[in-house]
């Protein structure tokens, strides 16, 4: 990273307050890491400290900073964070060096479609039927199987797995190592053995999905399995077949999502997360890393616990919880004086 703090200023549709537009930035550090080349940013009252010390070239801050350490420029942004990241995407756009064709050692079929505007590199797979769309980049070792439809601007990273006839839309990001469009798990257990059921159906990834390292999207045993628009699933997450995820969802890591559930629009579910198959998560749920949900929840909150509970009712009862053993105290107690009372 290479910016001008002018450039910064533009991209980030920010105002400068104090400093010098032309100085360079190489590099994004935390406030108490950075220095005199760095670009920092500051928006939590709980790094004031940090803030005034630092020996950052520039920081991205609030409209109600007007000040800070001398030599400091500072950039007025609504939203340093979201500023930041948006920065960040630039970066990223710059050390892409995205440059389209089939490179050497790539394997693509004839009967593949691919734009000639998208990168495949050495060691990806593109099987028959498989459509590639403009701009997007097959990194090596993924593997594109039969009648895949990939949309625009699409990243799929090494060793990943696109399993047949799945379709994703435009912009979509799947990390190393994730894979969509796997077996569904069904099995039917008669005369004393599990018998595979055929899992006949397709995973549907909207745009502006996400998929994390080594997660597994299951294609449905009929029909699709489907990943809304926005939605951003993190590493070591299982989804399973003809689950329904609305768009702008997220899901974090060691979360799974069991068959033919249904996650509406806007839901949470934080770390190691599970959800029973056939029930239905409604839209603006915010499910507390390890929650369990048994049952179907109809109403937006947030839920914690397993089977997992309106929060308040959940902390409550680990507050009664923690009081178990003076309570048990207290019983035998009183249990002594009504044993003695009736001896007496």
């Amino acid at each position: 990273m290479e910016f001008r703090i002018a450039e910064v200023v533009e991209l980030v549709g920010g105002a400068l307050v104090t400093g010098q537009q032309d100085r360079v930035l190489s590099g994004v550090r935390t406030l108490n890491e950075a220095e005199g080349d760095h670009l920092s940013f500051f928006s939590n009252p709980k790094y004031r400290s940090q803030f005034d010390t630092t020996r950052a070239g520039a920081v991205l801050v609030t409209p109600d900073i007007q000040s800070g350490p001398v030599g400091v420029a500072l950039i007025q942004v609504d939203n340093p964070s979201h500023a930041l990241a948006a920065l960040s995407e630039k970066v990223e756009e710059r050390n892409r060096g995205f440059a389209p064709g089939v490179r050497k050692g790539a394997h693509v079929s004839e009967c593949a479609e691919v734009s000639s505007e998208a990168a495949v590199y050495a060691g990806a797979v593109i099987e028959d039927g498989a459509t590639i769309g403009r701009g997007s980049e097959i990194r090596p070792g993924a593997v594109i199987s039969r009648d895949v439809v990939i949309g625009e601007d699409c990243i799929i990273h090494q060793n990943v797995s696109v399993r047949e006839g799945c379709i994703l839309g435009d912009r979509v990001i799947l990390q190393p190592g994730a894979v969509i469009g796997s077996d569904g798990f069904g099995y039917e257990f008669v005369n004393g053995r599990h018998h595979k059921v055929p899992q006949l159906g397709i995973v549907v990834v909207e745009s502006d999905v996400e998929v994390g390292a080594n997660a597994c999207v299951d294609r449905a045993r009929f029909g699709r399995t489907v990943v809304g628009e926005g939605t951003k699933i993190d590493n070591l997450v299982q989804v399973g077949h003809n689950v329904e995820i609305g768009k702008n969802c997220i899901i974090v890591a060691l979360s799974g999502v069991a068959g033919s559930s249904k996650l509406g629009e806007n839901v949470t579910l934080a770390a190691q997360v599970g959800i029973n198959g056939h029930i239905e998560i409604a839209d603006g749920v915010q499910l507390g890393g390890k929650s369990g949900a048994m049952q179907s929840i109809d109403e937006p909150g947030v839920y914690m616990g397993t089977p997992a509970k309106p929060f308040k009712e959940e902390v409550r009862q680990w507050r009664d919880l923690t009081k178990l053993r003076e309570m048990r105290r207290t019983l035998k107690v009183l249990r002594d004086e009504v044993d003695r009372l009736k001896k007496g």
